[in-house]
């Protein structure tokens, strides 16, 4: 069986031609969340922090989360998008709280090392990498490299590790988590107006396993490969993670069956009885000091009028800029791969069992960027069939001419095209395969091109309208991971009761 499935774009799209009815009820409420992602839910649970629980949060689609969303069958539950958070930067103290909080973090150690969980760490083997022909354990391709490969890998690795403790003359990490924390060095700054393609060929390096595992990483974070993607953004993969949260310096991952919808699912406790799902806003202004947004009831086909007195839009910048008037004319320049995802239920997994099944599975040349297993963090291993979610970004010079090819491609095409991928590493995956459901993203994430983190467009976007309209969303950071989602929320939460305001 295969089914295809994703976002509801169909019903964004009408925000082009905004055929809606005429609004037909009125909600009053003090503030308003506009979209349901880490970023909304983490400003929901900022004001729950503040004492504040007269809000609203209204959602397109008919659950909360995002892009830290999952599917669930009768084998496992599986992610439809994030699927990880790396262990946090010690100094992150929000976010530490916040595991803290929901039982990931346990306590701490006498020298005041967070105890995390041990059963939502990455069970061992957590890694794999299929290359030339054999599995061998980790990502970093270590066996069947030529000598000059490994010079340049450990060349490469030494100069992320200066990258990763240096700091400019403010003091601050050249790179950070999050990202408004980083230097100002104008130096450092200056690797965002060229590509990683570019800062690997200045560096001299040349080796094609090393090309191959940077365009890797690269993708994996920002949707766009080595060829396309900053190189601020390139290094920041590497050195923004400060590897200082244990005392061994463990550089793993907390990840669960669902990926990063288990930490949606402990914010959504902040929105319970507050949410309003199945809408979408078509509209938001500021009139007679207020602000007035209008949604679509996509359930009873009806529309209703929201009067707020501050409004919080945890929404990407591509949809904001058909609801609130001048928004075009700096979303323009922000970009967003789309990305498939493919869940298989298989009845075997046979390979050569040079290193063993993993939670992550990289094959090396592939299209793809592998595949997770979904049942590694299972306690119970003994499983009737296998789950795994197989990821595939669309990183192109393009990007809006790829996500309009994507949608013209039917269920067949993407069902064969992820098991041809597939089949590098497993031959009989076709055979093997008993139901395959393809998940399509087509603003998946956004993706930081030359001149973007640091650049007008994304500083303009950030300002509020008139003290009533703020903006929160990871692609206000450049970077879509947790920690920007998350921080976002709590930043805009705090400027809007506080007034407080951090500097980017």
């Amino acid at each position: 069986m295969i089914r295809l499935s994703g976002t509801k774009h169909l019903l964004g799209h009408r925000l082009w031609i905004k055929d809606f009815p005429k609004p037909t009820k009125q909600i009053q409420i003090p503030y308003l969340i506009v979209g349901g992602g880490i970023s909304g839910l983490s400003a929901a649970r900022q004001f729950h922090k503040k004492g504040i629980s007269d809000f609203l949060m209204v959602e397109l689609e008919n659950h909360l989360g995002g892009n830290s969303s999952n599917g669930e069958n009768k084998y496992s539950k599986y992610p439809l998008g994030a699927h990880y958070l790396p262990l946090p930067n010690f100094q992150d103290k929000e976010l530490l709280h916040f595991l803290e909080e929901e039982k990931i973090i346990l306590g701490y150690t006498e020298k005041g090392f967070p105890i995390f969980d041990e059963l939502q760490l990455t069970f061992a083997p957590d890694e794999r990498l299929f290359y030339k022909n054999n599995w061998q354990e980790g990502v970093v391709p270590k066996e069947g490299n030529l000598v000059s490969d490994d010079l340049e890998f450990d060349k490469f690795f030494k100069k992320m590790d200066v990258f990763r403790t240096a700091k400019g003359e403010d003091q601050k990490y050249l790179f950070d988590i999050p990202l408004y924390l980083s230097s100002k060095d104008e130096k450092t700054r200056a690797l965002d107006k060229i590509t990683m393609k570019q800062w690997f060929k200045d560096n001299y390096f040349t080796s094609e396993p090393l090309f191959n595992y940077i365009d890797y990483c690269c993708k994996d974070d920002f949707g766009l490969g080595i060829e396309y993607v900053s190189a601020w953004a390139g290094i920041h993969y590497f050195a923004g993670r400060k590897q200082d949260s244990t005392p061994e310096k463990h550089d793993s991952v907390l990840t669960w069956p669902e990926g990063n919808s288990r930490l949606a699912n402990h914010l959504k406790k902040y929105t319970k009885d507050k949410t309003l799902k199945n809408h979408l806003v078509y509209e938001v202004k500021v009139e007679n000091n207020k602000v007035i947004a209008k949604a679509f009831d996509d359930v009873n086909k009806t529309s209703v009028e929201i009067i707020a007195d501050k409004v919080i839009m945890s929404s990407p910048q591509f949809v904001n800029q058909y609801l609130i008037k001048d928004r075009k004319v700096f979303t323009k320049d922000f970009h967003y791969t789309p990305w498939l995802l493919a869940t298989l239920v298989v009845n075997d997994l046979s390979d050569n069992f040079s290193f063993p099944l993993s939670w992550d599975n990289v094959i090396y040349d592939a299209k793809g960027l592998g595949y997770v297993y979904d049942q590694h963090q299972t306690v119970n291993q003994v499983q009737d069939k296998k789950v795994i979610t197989y990821y595939y970004s669309f990183s192109s010079a393009d990007l809006k001419k790829t996500r309009k090819e994507l949608y013209k491609k039917d269920k067949e095409y993407w069902k064969q095209f992820v098991l041809n991928d597939l089949k590098v590493a497993h031959k009989d995956i076709e055979e093997c395969t008993e139901d395959i459901e393809v998940f399509l993203l087509g603003h998946g994430m956004i993706s930081p091109a030359p001149g973007f983190i640091f650049g007008e467009a994304k500083k303009n976007a950030k300002q509020h309208i008139q003290n009533k309209i703020y903006f929160a969303h990871s692609d206000l950071s450049g970077i879509s991971i947790f920690e920007e989602a998350f921080h976002q929320g709590i930043n805009v939460v705090n400027e809007i009761v506080d007034g407080t305001t951090v500097d980017s």
